[in-house]
């Protein structure tokens, strides 16, 4: 064992007080010379900052309703190793990072200076991109564990919502790949052809815009033959009150085998037709027929029944069409009364007028204008993938292997449906997208502060509508701590349908889920 001598100890001793009473370097501030003119900077490195600024509400609505603790509890990942990350930060740093807007794993380094939610999150620090990447390739977690785990919260994040009659919207969207990655294969892609991609089935709530369940498949099964072993699958275990009233789709999704399934389960369905030799021959058929009624937004529409070669029996279907307004007939007078293929075989002219053509086929008895005005809302689910793909992470999150970019992909839609129920909280009247709501509810500068072990963040939102917004979010914070204190007799399940009432109090009219009382004794 080494011995200092006397000298030596008192040097050493001196030289740790001397470190004491050291007190730390002032940078001399830079001069800036602007338009406003000349301003002193200072830099401060060690202040507990954050440019999401407002995160704290949103985290106070997940502690209340308990999404994210037993998120993480649940988690399958067992750490062994001592120097291994904590599974809180990991993930608290993914849902930082989708939160933020991010899509590249890369980017989560953008999370390190941040010195104020971390800490709220329950977290220590903030997980490294390697971390996260590590983390859904553990030794001794099955795939089966991982689709379980984001299966059932993915569920819980909506289920009370199923027992009012509710619209399945069944899509597919292509995710192209720019590397090696596994299952990409080269299938149909209508932007970028040729490119290798994955396909995401997905199942949304209709005009609710929150996430039922996403499939991350190979480029090349694009079909949604592919995707029907996991919808069925799906359906299936749904509680008979759960199940949806209507299945809605696409011309990629009727198909007999799809409508035959739903025949099966005596579920209604709503499906577009592809534009087929026979199918065109019906449209020719209808042309000159008295039938043809009002269908709304310019539409007009006629009831019928057809048999495709393939159908196991004749489905009634509505065939709609509409005036085509920029093109102009150029036809003789002994071809103005006869129909005429133009294009791309969904126009056709009739005496002189070029119409465009859709066909819908259904098991529903709804009018001609109901059916059209049914389908003209599934376009909602386009705009779902808009945002999912190009605000909430969708088309990045890239690994070489295919179980990360599955997980990856449950994990944006779970943060999104958590984030789409806090805004329908502050603002119930509409569904706000993430280019919106990010910079309403959630960007802003927070400066955190102690002082007699109480914590205090200020606040600072550079938007239009910051006092509007201060107004809302207290208003919901003030019906966060009511969900607690005075609803202690709930239990945690009926304290999330009480939040959840409130979030689609518009489409509830009032009335709560499940029993819940009405949400007149709850604060504004």
């Amino acid at each position: 064992m080494n011995m200092l001598a006397p000298k030596d100890m008192v040097k050493a001793h001196q030289k740790g007080e001397e470190k004491k009473t050291q007190t730390p370097r002032v940078e001399e501030p830079l001069t800036v010379d602007t338009y406003a003119g000349k301003v002193q900077i200072r830099w401060e490195p060690d202040a507990a900052v954050s440019a999401l600024g407002q995160m704290p509400f949103f985290i106070e609505f997940l502690k209340t309703a308990e999404l994210f603790d037993r998120w993480v509890e649940d988690c399958p990942v067992r750490y062994r190793s001592p120097n291994a990350p904590r599974k809180r930060d990991v993930l608290g740093t993914i849902l930082l990072s989708v939160l933020a807007g991010h899509w590249r794993y890369a980017h989560i380094s953008a999370l390190r200076g941040d010195g104020v939610n971390p800490a709220l999150l329950g977290m220590k620090k903030v997980a490294s991109e390697d971390s996260v990447r590590r983390m859904f390739t553990q030794a001794g977690v099955s795939r089966a564990e991982w689709e379980q785990w984001l299966s059932q919260h993915l569920r819980a994040s909506y289920e009370p919502l199923l027992v009012e009659p509710w619209i399945l919207d069944v899509d597919s969207t292509v995710k192209p790949l720019y590397g090696h990655q596994e299952e990409a294969k080269v299938g149909y892609n209508p932007h970028k052809p040729g490119r290798p991609s994955h396909v995401y089935h997905s199942y949304f709530v209709g005009s609710l815009r929150l996430v039922l369940e996403v499939e991350v498949q190979a480029g090349n099964q694009t079909a949604p033959v592919y995707a029907q072993p996991g919808l069925w699958k799906f359906i299936d275990g749904l509680q008979a009150q759960h199940r949806p009233a209507l299945l809605r789709g696409d011309c990629h999704w009727g198909s007999e085998k799809m409508m035959l399934g739903a025949e099966q389960r005596c579920l209604a369905y709503l499906f577009k037709l592809r534009q087929s030799k026979n199918v065109t021959k019906l449209i020719e058929r209808l042309i000159d027929s008295s039938g043809w009624e009002e269908a709304g937004q310019g539409w007009q529409g006629v009831s019928c029944e057809l048999q495709l070669q393939g159908w196991s029996g004749a489905r009634r279907v509505v065939v709609l069409r509409r005036r085509v307004r920029e093109k102009k007939a150029d036809s003789s007078p002994e071809e103005a009364g006869a129909a005429q293929l133009r294009l791309k075989g969904i126009e056709l002219m009739h005496h002189g007028v070029f119409y465009e053509y859709a066909v819908l086929v259904t098991s529903l008895s709804l009018g001609v204008l109901s059916i059209a005005q049914l389908y003209r809302d599934r376009g909602d689910a386009e705009n779902n993938y808009d945002e999912l793909k190009n605000q909430w992470g969708w088309s990045g999150y890239t690994t070489q292997d295919h179980q990360r970019c599955a997980i990856m992909a449950r994990i944006v839609a779970l943060i999104y449906n958590w984030w789409t129920l806090y805004t329908r909280l502050v603002t119930p009247d509409k569904h706000a997208e993430a280019i919106t709501s990010r910079p309403l509810l959630l960007h802003g500068i927070a400066r955190q502060t102690r002082h007699s072990h109480q914590t205090t963040v200020s606040i600072t939102s550079t938007h239009a509508q910051a006092s509007a917004i201060e107004v809302a979010v207290g208003a919901v914070s003030r019906f966060l701590k009511w969900v607690k204190t005075s609803a202690e007799q709930l239990t945690r399940a009926e304290r999330w349908r009480l939040i959840l009432s409130r979030a689609f109090d518009k489409y509830l009219h009032g009335k709560g889920l499940g029993g819940i009382p009405r949400l007149a004794v709850a604060p504004t």
